[in-house]
């Protein structure tokens, strides 16, 4: 019996049940493998987060120890501060003297620290003085901060760690060696005024964020943070000083607007006093990382353009940065008194 071929059309059928049955195996490994990548990447996003979410975690429970620390300390200064007091009432024939220059210390207490120190012993205690944290704004080209973050405490906002800001446009001095200058030499008038000085940085190769200089200030028991800084503009005919605070719709610490708009208004106006620089006045800015995460009353002082021709000359004479730093200085004794 002969055998019957299999027709054409058998044959075709055949092919392209073939052909189908492979395209399937082809595209369903194809969508099985991108399921699996998907897979991966979703795991790997969320371990991210989930590192993020720790992060902030660890800056909420740093904020609010150091929060509590500051408290713990500012109770213990009152409470120093009125035993001090009852003191004095009961010593007999004391009288009140007349107070010399600009300090907030009598000099019958620089007396006594004199008197101390000459019989080798210590006349007050740190904690009997008001301490004060200086930040030099920026650092040197040399150190690397372009690495994020938080603007503030919980915040998915980032910004860079620092940077090195602007330059003289006439002097060519880079501004971050000039906040270092006038920093130093502010430290050393407040310490003659018997005040003492928390800085964060004394040269231009220290690696400090914004976020961590407003920590280690607040950290340091530091009643007051002072930042300095200058500025710059395209256009080279602004000039003036002012001062940045936060507002009190500020989201990470409204509690310390108006103490720190105080701070502001007493320090930019004894600096245009001093210098006859255009007094600004004191802005409200609340995107500030170094003043987000300070918990203690804080300000920033702009102190001049450095691309106005008249302002970067005269903060970069060295004469004239005495008079700057006596501004200051007079503003941080106004805040106090």
């Amino acid at each position: 019996m002969k055998k019957k071929r299999p027709d054409f059309i058998s044959v075709l059928l055949f092919l392209t049940l073939v052909v189908c049955t492979g395209a399937l195996l082809f595209f369903g490994y194809s969508t099985y493998t991108k399921i699996i990548r998907a897979e991966n990447e979703l795991s790997d996003t969320i371990e991210q987060i989930s590192q993020q979410q720790q992060k902030i975690k660890e800056d909420e429970e740093f904020y609010t120890t150091t929060v509590q620390d500051r408290q713990d300390s500012l109770d213990l200064q009152q409470k120093k501060t009125e035993t001090s007091a009852q003191t004095r009432e009961r010593a007999p024939g004391s009288v009140d003297e007349e107070v010399f220059g600009p300090s907030v210390f009598s000099m019958q207490a620089s007396d006594d620290t004199d008197n101390n120190f000459s019989s080798g012993e210590t006349g007050s205690t740190t904690s009997e003085k008001h301490i004060v944290g200086i930040d030099p704004g920026h650092q040197g080209y040399n150190i690397d901060m372009s690495a994020a973050e938080p603007v503030g405490p919980g915040s998915s906002e980032m910004k860079a760690k620092s940077s090195t800001g602007t330059e003289g446009s006439y002097t060519g001095v880079p501004e971050y060696q000039l906040n270092l200058d006038i920093s130093l030499k502010l430290k050393s008038v407040l310490e003659n005024r018997g005040y003492q000085v928390i800085m964060t940085r004394t040269d231009n190769d220290t690696a400090i964020s914004n976020k961590e200089r407003a920590q280690y200030v607040c950290s340091q028991g530091a009643e007051i943070y002072v930042r300095i800084h200058a500025n710059g503009e395209d256009t080279h005919t602004s000039s003036g000083a002012f001062t940045m605070a936060p507002s009190s719709d500020n989201p990470y610490i409204p509690q310390l607007s108006e103490e720190s708009v105080r701070l502001s208004r007493c320090i930019v106006d004894s600096y245009c006093a001093a210098t006859g620089f255009k007094n600004l006045g004191v802005q409200y800015y609340d995107n500030m990382t170094g003043i987000n995460w300070s918990t203690i009353p804080v300000t920033i002082l702009e102190m001049g353009f450095m691309t106005n021709q008249s302002d970067d000359i005269q903060m970069n004479d060295s004469a004239f940065q005495d008079t700057m730093v006596k501004g200051i200085a007079d503003g941080i004794d106004s805040y106090f008194q």
